[in-house]
């Protein structure tokens, strides 16, 4: 519910800035090299999680948040199931609540395509030198940023925000939790408890018109931090994904970014509507099955237009009197799709022959 308060919010606790030594490390210096030819082509390449990135995190619009605050005034507890690698798996997720500091008023926010693109910036730049952090001894990770390199690099890649959407963004990122159990039939087995952002310091509002060069800093979920620290993340397209208009467009290529490692021309990729609908949240508000189904069909085209992926098939699958029940949908990879996955295998090879991941695997 909304509701007054007498001062305006605090600041995010401050986090302890990182050591010059959390800047280096083998780590890092495998997570900051991609495969490519030029400065040009790594600017489009970042990195991606399998298991974080397989969570439906960002799954409710501002939209349908507010249809739900005029209903109860509140944001309940957010639930939703998805599979990882065929197992079970089930999202909590804990609004942020967030004072307007103009008029004292708070209201709930679930993080959303917004927090979604501001996250995937984040990690970006976390990826560029000097900027990313990831200290072992405290098992954390994150980047050190300003709103300024933030924002322009948001705006290169068609998603232009004020400061202050950044700012709410940032806030609803470290004020959400989330936590992400096991479906083993036994109440759910306990996996992981924290904020979207472990921590976040920020400078004060009064100087953010003033001073958007002033350095922030941001901690990343420990999923992000245990992919660094076990070397397991992925390079992929990031322009080309940012690129894309629609949220679930988006999602589906970092999708196939992270499932079709074997794209090659006599591959294909074969995955059902009640898949992408399960595992992403983003089809869940339609009140229409055909609609749903018509609005992947026009992100699927999408990913054709954008040469993810040349040309894809459907087949659907009909119960009594011809209702659709499901959609099989084959994907067909295109020429610069497996030249992306070709490039991510072989820096994914130099990854596990490097000596600290041998050294773990021991």
């Amino acid at each position: 519910m909304a509701t007054k308060s007498k001062r305006a919010s605090s600041l995010e606790a401050t986090v302890t800035p990182p050591l010059d030594s959390d800047f280096t490390g083998q780590q890092l210096d495998l997570f900051k090299t991609f495969i490519c030819n030029g400065d040009a082509a790594r600017d489009r390449l970042s990195n991606a999680f399998d298991l974080w990135d397989s969570v439906p995190r960002y799954a409710v619009s501002r939209q349908q948040m507010d249809k739900t605050r005029k209903t109860k005034g509140f944001l309940d507890l957010l639930q939703l199931d998805f599979n990882y690698r065929g197992e079970p798996m089930l999202a909590t997720i804990q609004a942020a609540r967030i004072i307007d500091e103009a008029t004292g008023v708070s209201k709930d926010f679930y993080p959303s395509a917004n927090e979604e693109l501001i996250e995937d910036a984040l990690r970006k730049i976390a990826a560029e030198p000097e900027n990313g952090f990831y200290a072992k001894s405290e098992f954390r990770s994150g980047v050190v940023f300003t709103l300024y390199a933030l924002r322009k690099e948001l705006e290169s890649r068609g998603h232009t925000r004020s400061y202050q959407e950044i700012v709410l963004s940032l806030k609803i990122l470290a004020r959400s939790t989330i936590e992400i159990s096991k479906r083993d039939g036994k109440r759910g087995e306990g996996f992981s408890l924290s904020p979207f952002l472990t921590g976040l310091s920020a400078v004060s509002r009064s100087k953010l018109n003033e001073d958007p060069d002033s350095r922030w800093i941001a901690q990343f979920h420990p999923l992000v931090t245990l992919a660094i620290d076990a070397i397991t993340f992925r390079q992929y397209n990031y322009a080309q994904m940012m690129s894309h208009k629609n949220q679930l467009t988006r999602w589906l290529h970092k999708q196939l970014s992270l499932k079709f490692t074997f794209a090659s021309f006599s591959t294909s990729f074969e995955i059902r509507y009640s898949t992408i609908k399960r595992d992403s949240g983003l089809l869940d508000s339609y009140s229409r099955e055909r609609k749903a189904i018509e609005t992947l069909d026009d992100c699927i085209k999408e990913l054709e237009a954008s040469r993810v992926l040349s040309k894809s098939e459907k087949v659907p699958v009909t119960g009594p009197r011809g209702k659709v029940l499901d959609v099989v949908y084959t994907f067909y990879p295109s020429p610069d799709f497996i030249k992306d996955m070709k490039a991510s295998n072989k820096r994914a090879q130099v990854q596990s022959n490097s000596p600290i991941t041998t050294a773990v695997n021991k």
